[in-house]
């Protein structure tokens, strides 16, 4: 199993970014509570509503709004792991997410690679896939996989089912994986379980955490209300995955993007949990700011960084594993 460094801990040396304090904390969490009562949320998938319904929560049948109240937002943290195993196909690619540990992941998905024959740009294929995970494969420092292209080159209905077989037969780490929607889950989950020896090894030993992203602002639609419930019916880690842009989809200061990307989350975490207890959630952040000039995503910026060490922050305060984004 991989050790790996921990952040956030005071020694002597060093350096770290914590730029909210807990009272600051208190503050988002008590304001993210209170948009998940009064505005509330919209969910689009039909099952997800009736979950929502069952546990308590106000649903407008019409609009597809769901308010939670602060009580079951409150037991649906509780029920979230602070930490799981992300397993490769052998122990030593096995690595521990959760606390302040810290770990490397590539990123996705590229839709351009330059031709290392022709140098132009090009669109990917599924063997640029293949060929990225074996890349991956063989970076030591880089602890999981994030199929890293998309394959142009299949149809667009199973695409993510060509990038899951590209990559989980060419890598033995451990897996962040789009699966779409929820048919193309139960496929993918039935590769990794044909690799795992059976469905109860790859439940012992889960290959693979499903991502999934919200639409901002504050939309649960029904590909990511899929993967969220498909993911907890199988016992396997979700990646949700907020992209907000603040001065776009989210409010332009810092603070009230924190609180839309936290509603986000914490409506996937309830969905979740409500669907089965004790499946592992991570905590997760493409949000970044809006370049106002070009209406465009600014990543690699001061203001990414910050909201990245923001987000960390929150995943601790809710002691949930974190998934930021890099420049």
């Amino acid at each position: 199993m991989i050790r790996n460094q921990h952040a956030g801990k005071l020694k002597s040396g060093g350096l770290s970014l914590n730029i909210l304090n807990n009272d600051e904390l208190e503050q988002i969490h008590s304001a993210t509570l209170e948009v998940l009562f009064r505005t509330g949320i919209f969910v689009e998938d039909e099952e997800a509503l009736e979950i929502f319904h069952g546990a308590g929560a106000r649903v407008d049948k019409k609009t597809k709004v769901v308010k939670l109240p602060a009580h079951l937002v409150e037991d649906a943290i509780r029920w979230a792991p602070s930490s799981f195993v992300a397993c490769g196909r052998s122990p030593e690619n096995d690595v521990v997410l959760g606390s302040n540990r810290v770990t490397f992941t590539n990123f996705g998905e590229g839709i351009v690679i330059k031709d290392i024959h022709t140098g132009e740009l090009r669109e990917t294929t599924k063997k640029d896939a293949r060929e990225a995970a074996r890349l991956i494969d063989a970076l030591d420092n880089i602890d999981t996989y994030e199929r890293a292209v998309l394959s142009h080159d299949v149809p667009h209905e199973v695409c993510a089912l060509h990038n899951a077989e590209a990559s989980l037969t060419n890598t033995a780490k451990h897996h962040w994986i789009g699966p779409m929607n929820g048919y193309c889950l139960d496929k993918i989950v039935e590769m990794g379980a044909a690799i795992a020896g059976g469905y109860k090894a790859l439940k012992a030993r889960p290959l693979i955490t499903f991502n999934t992203c919200p639409v901002s602002p504050l939309k649960l639609v029904r590909d990511c209300c899929e993967i969220i419930m498909g993911s907890a019916k199988n016992g396997m880690a979700v990646n949700i995955l907020s992209m907000g842009m603040a001065g776009g989809s989210t409010p332009v200061y810092t603070a009230g993007t924190l609180v839309v990307h936290n509603a986000e989350l914490l409506s996937g975490l309830v969905l979740s949990k409500l669907t089965q207890k004790g499946t592992p959630v991570v905590y997760g952040s493409s949000t970044t700011a809006m370049d106002l000039r070009m209406a465009a995503a600014s990543v690699g910026t001061p203001e990414c960084a910050v909201i990245n060490a923001a987000v960390a922050r929150l995943a601790r305060y809710y002691a949930l594993p974190s998934f930021v984004a890099g420049g």
